[in-house]
């Protein structure tokens, strides 16, 4: 063989090992984040139940898709004040979803008996969660027919 056909020998070697080198990364998944394709159960929204013992009132929210998987909230209303935020259905699928849920969830609950509205911040690191848990509170909020006081 000459030195040229070996270097051409050579070069396509490399290149078509470069080739599948690439196919194979860019076909490897790297995130576990995705929607399950698995139906996620959730809640009828609208008012569940008022006690009249208590004076409480139980609404969920609407399911809000985010990219992540789907946020709903249920609240409590007491006396005409939120008094308790819960996530009824929120990203889980993979170790991360449930990382960042876990830190993501009671800031925003918090935030959400502070603030008395839906009018509350994002988590930094949980933007869709955040979004979609942001909408939920509202529609429960709406269907329980409640404003802050003041």
């Amino acid at each position: 063989m000459t030195a040229h056909s070996e270097r051409l020998r050579r070069n396509l070697l490399v290149g078509g090992g470069t080739g599948v080198l690439l196919v194979v990364l860019f076909l490897f998944p790297t995130s576990r984040n995705h929607v399950s394709s698995r139906p996620v159960v959730t809640a009828t929204p609208g008012v569940v139940s008022t006690s009249s013992g208590t004076g409480d009132l139980t609404a969920n929210g609407t399911s809000e898709g985010t990219r992540y998987g789907p946020v709903q909230v249920r609240i409590t209303i007491r006396s005409h004040r939120l008094v308790g935020v819960n996530a009824l259905v929120y990203p889980s699928s993979g170790g991360r979803d449930r990382e960042i849920s876990s830190f993501a969830l009671p800031q925003l609950e918090q935030e959400a008996i502070s603030a008395q509205s839906a009018h509350i911040d994002t988590v930094s690191g949980a933007t869709f969660t955040s979004d979609g848990y942001r909408r939920s509170l509202q529609s429960a909020l709406d269907a329980a027919h409640f404003r802050a006081a003041g």
